[in-house]
């Protein structure tokens, strides 16, 4: 049963695919200026941007460049950077695990930030703590990560010392020193959400017939809260996780560009700003698997915590 679910998911994810490459192409060969002109500058004569663009094959009609696009894709090949002037996988290589460690710090940050707040919410509803963290939340959702970010910068690093203010570090320990306060930024973006997902789903598994029926066969409070009161909360609570997820896998741009992290995040940026085609049209590429991929993994996870939905 569960074999055929993945099955399923994993057939949908071709034609989804395929049409996210379609998007990803035509999308960023719409968007004005000529990325030839501005490799060699204002003052470059129309007979060396011809040339230029004979040589990256930008004279051939839109169909053609998607179809070998297509055909380079297939075997791993994402173009020539045109302003790097290296290959557009070293440079994405190079640079996905920063962005790959920000989400895991974000995840793992959200997960550890929502989840005892949630319980203590839940544990007593409509009472003091259940507003306070209800309240938070609220504050929280409308805050925008470049400010948060600018925040810890402002009171954890430049008036604590407490973390660097910026920067990826040379060793692995410096790197993880490094994402603590991007991480906890992407963290504080997800957790308002997270909590809120998980106090409902609490307070619903705690009123329910079950855990009544668990209380009165002398279940401990313990084994009632995590086994029925948490477990249950999960099912929609990993949704949500997921959902945000895959909405920060875009949004590590701007944080990354605040931290100055060496993601692809700021070289989306970089690469926009010297319309170099191939490199964002890579990174757009690799967002939207990840996105892809997130929710998938989503997707599985529902279908291990509820059975029901392998029926489906």
């Amino acid at each position: 049963m569960l074999a055929r679910y993945v099955a399923r998911r994993l057939l949908l994810l071709v034609p989804v695919g395929l049409g996210v490459t379609l998007l990803v192409f035509f999308s960023i060969h719409l968007v004005p200026g000529d990325p030839a002109r501005t490799f060699l500058g204002d003052r470059a004569t129309p007979s060396a941007v011809a040339a230029l663009h004979r040589e990256w094959g930008l004279n051939k009609p839109l169909p053609v460049q998607y179809w070998l696009f297509l055909k380079r894709l297939v075997h791993g090949n994402l173009g020539q950077s045109l302003f790097y002037q290296a290959s557009t996988t070293s440079l994405l290589a190079s640079h996905l695990p920063v962005t790959l460690m920000l989400l895991l710090y974000g995840a793992t940050g959200a997960v550890v930030i929502a989840l005892p707040l949630a319980v203590l919410a839940a544990l007593h509803p409509d009472g003091i703590a259940d507003h306070l963290v209800r309240a938070i939340g609220v504050v929280g959702i409308g805050m925008p990560s470049f400010w948060v970010g600018t925040m810890l910068i402002l009171v954890l690093a430049l008036h604590l010392g407490l973390f660097p203010v910026a920067g990826y570090g040379q060793t692995f320990g410096q790197h993880l020193e490094s994402l603590v306060l991007p991480g906890l930024t992407v963290a504080l973006s997800i957790a308002p959400m997270l909590v809120r997902s998980v106090r409902q789903g609490m307070i619903e598994a705690l009123n329910s017939d079950y855990v009544a029926f668990a209380r009165a066969k002398g279940t401990d409070s313990v084994t009632v809260l995590l086994r029925y009161g948490l477990r249950n909360a999960a099912i929609p609570a990993v949704s949500v996780l997921g959902i945000n997820i895959g909405f920060l896998v875009g949004g590590t741009l701007v944080v990354e560009n605040v931290f100055a992290l060496p993601g692809l995040g700021t070289l989306m940026v970089q690469s926009i700003l010297n319309r170099d085609f191939p490199v964002v049209q890579g990174i757009t590429l690799v967002f939207a698997v990840l996105v892809l991929l997130v929710y998938l993994l989503t997707d599985l996870a529902y279908a291990l915590l509820d059975p029901r939905v392998r029926l489906t």
